[in-house]
């Protein structure tokens, strides 16, 4: 693909948090300077209080200094991570990738145009796989890896999905696979991930899956034990969803 008619859309969900974003923004904002890459990066707020709104537009004209080619997208409401995402991939509804990722600083803008390199390069999606290898290290509690390694069980029973980590906070789709699919996603919380890799399963899509590094941040707004129930009853809905189909 010709890198003058490439076109890249990352999207960083938050809400109600701009501390988080302040210093891996920073961060992402210079790699991205640096990577010549024709990205346009959208933070995609998620309904917050107007304090918190205008922390991020001062963010925004902060980030922009750096790296000109970044957007503020306020929803109306708070609605959830999927919604807003999705929210945000329809800004730029002809772009050839759309990749988000988490805007707590747990994976690196490394690993993230590592990812996107790959996409371009292949052609394909490409997941970030929380994973220990030779290269990549994950530092997490001992109580976060075994609610996430039952939550994988839970999708991989339910869902019959293969992909060794839906809910990585880290992925650059294809955006002709993405709009394929995109009219079959209804899930806005945060197990929308596995409705979307179900859906682009469901629909013949392919995807590459490539170990990155990941470490947990404290504060985050996700409550495993609370969550998850809920996150089970989503894959219960996606499965008898796709049965339907």
């Amino acid at each position: 693909m010709d890198d003058e008619e490439l076109r890249i859309c990352l999207v960083t969900p938050v809400w109600n948090d701009t501390s988080r974003l302040r210093d891996f923004g920073a961060r992402l904002a210079r790699a991205l300077a640096d990577a010549a890459l024709p990205i346009r990066w959208v933070i995609a707020d998620d309904g917050s209080g107007s304090g918190e709104c205008e922390q991020l537009a001062t963010l925004r004209e902060t980030f922009a200094a750096i790296y000109p080619q970044v957007e503020l997208h306020l929803a109306d409401a708070h609605r959830g991570k999927g919604a807003v995402v999705r929210e945000a991939w329809a800004l730029h509804p002809d772009d050839d990738f759309l990749a988000f990722i988490d805007a707590d600083g747990s994976a690196s803008p490394e690993d993230l145009f590592h990812l996107i390199n790959t996409a371009v390069k292949d052609d394909t999606s490409v997941l970030g796989v929380r994973k220990r290898t030779a290269t990549t290290e994950v530092v997490e509690s001992l109580y976060r890896g075994l609610v996430h390694r039952m939550f994988l069980l839970a999708v991989h029973l339910i869902l019959g999905l293969r992909a060794e980590d839906p809910q990585c906070g880290l992925k650059v789709l294809k955006g002709a696979d993405y709009r394929a699919i995109e009219s079959q996603l209804l899930e806005i919380g945060l197990a929308f991930d596995s409705e979307l890799l179900a859906a682009l399963h469901h629909n013949g899509a392919r995807w590459t899956e490539l170990p990155i590094s990941w470490i947990e941040k404290d504060g985050g707004k996700v409550h495993p034990l609370r969550d998850g129930w809920g996150m089970l009853a989503t894959l219960l809905r996606v499965r008898k969803r796709l049965r339907a189909a």
